[in-house]
């Protein structure tokens, strides 16, 4: 990725629904090459889909929290099986299979705690192989809505 991809995707990154002409007059470069360089960031894999950002809250969700989910036994069916069940609730926003004491860190958005402590209780707790469940509330999210693109280590070209 040279500079230019990595001004590309920083630029999309801020407004994803500008026009591939105002993105390439904001970057000084000729329609045609901002959009043959956002064909090829997106048929490589580094530009996954457009999205819109939504407040949890105004969708009657306010209330997040993350599921800390230990398996037993750690066996690929088990853990594979927990990963599909739970990405397919409603409530689930995010699913993270980690290393470390836990398997899972599951982010959740709910109405209110007794809506989480239903979700706890009738979808999490009655997965078979769960041999621990720890609940924390979140009390508030900073998410980043762009990532920047990092220089490649030194001595090392494009890839």
């Amino acid at each position: 990725m040279d500079e230019l991809d990595a001004a590309i995707v920083q630029a999309l990154q801020a407004d994803g629904r500008q026009t591939n002409r105002e993105l390439a007059e904001r970057l000084g470069i000729a329609p045609s090459t901002c959009l043959e360089r956002v064909r090829s960031l997106r048929n490589r894999g580094v530009i996954t889909g457009f999205h819109a950002a939504v407040d949890l809250a105004e969708l009657g969700r306010p209330l997040q929290a993350l599921v800390n989910v230990r398996l037993q036994p750690k066996t690929r069916e088990a853990v594979e099986g927990f990963r599909t069940y739970i990405g397919r609730l409603p409530e689930t926003v995010a699913v993270f299979v980690v290393s470390g004491g836990d398997d899972f860190i599951v982010q959740v958005a709910v109405r209110d705690t007794g809506h989480l402590r239903d979700f706890v209780v009738d979808h999490v707790s009655r997965f078979p192989n769960i041999a621990d469940v720890r609940t924390s509330i979140v009390y508030e999210h900073l998410r980043k809505n762009a990532v920047e693109v990092l220089a490649p280590p030194a001595g090392r070209g494009r890839r």
